[in-house]
């Protein structure tokens, strides 16, 4: 199996440390990390007092994120085993909804159900924090070293990168979702972009 934790988490360390000054989140705030894999992103919102939910259709990423909750004995913080197109949870339930490099490896109706669901569960003045792949990609080794990576996952993953860069990625998500983007930022040479959106 894909060792996510020790090849992925360390690359994205940087990011998880950024993405709640960025988004602007606040100890208090109760945010919902879709697609949160391993949890780290879950982890750092709980070191600063946000009260975060992390939620995954994969139960051996939620072992290792339940496992690591343990390890560090964070505060503030929950996962759930949820199918990201179905979130369990009540209309405007959290202050925010984030997604890290969560949507560019599935086929458009699957990203366009997600973030319909993130919208969903958001206060009307919260927002949504949208981080993947810039399109179109940089040309540079980072982006060459993703497509590898892209290509060497295969089968469905693959099939919804190449569908995501086509389409024209956060640009085609925040069009077609009535979002209105508040702050961008690029991240790691280029190679992925953040974006802040509210509903327009």
């Amino acid at each position: 199996m894909f060792n996510y934790e020790t090849l992925v988490d360390p690359l994205l360390r940087d990011i998880r440390k950024y993405t709640p000054e960025f988004s602007g989140m606040k100890a208090g705030d109760k945010v919902i990390d879709v697609c949160c894999g391993t949890g780290a992103q879950v982890l750092e919102y709980g070191r600063r007092g946000i009260v975060a939910t992390g939620i995954d259709i994969s139960p051996s990423m939620l072992k290792i994120a339940t496992r690591n909750m343990s390890r560090q004995k964070a505060v503030n913080v929950s996962f759930q085993l949820a199918d990201a197109t179905n979130l369990p949870f009540p209309d405007g339930y959290f202050d925010y909804a984030s997604i890290s490099l969560g949507l560019h490896d599935k086929e458009k109706p699957i990203r366009y159900q997600i973030i319909s669901e993130m919208k969903r569960v958001v206060k009307q003045d919260g927002a949504l924090i949208l981080i993947d792949f810039q399109v179109p990609l940089p040309r540079n080794v980072w982006a060459v070293s993703a497509r590898a990576i892209e290509f060497l996952a295969g089968g469905s993953h693959y099939q919804g990168f190449r569908d995501y860069l086509a389409n024209g990625g956060l640009e085609d998500i925040l069009k077609n979702h009535g979002l209105r983007e508040e702050c961008r930022s690029n991240l790691k040479n280029g190679l992925l972009v953040a974006t802040k959106a509210v509903n327009g």
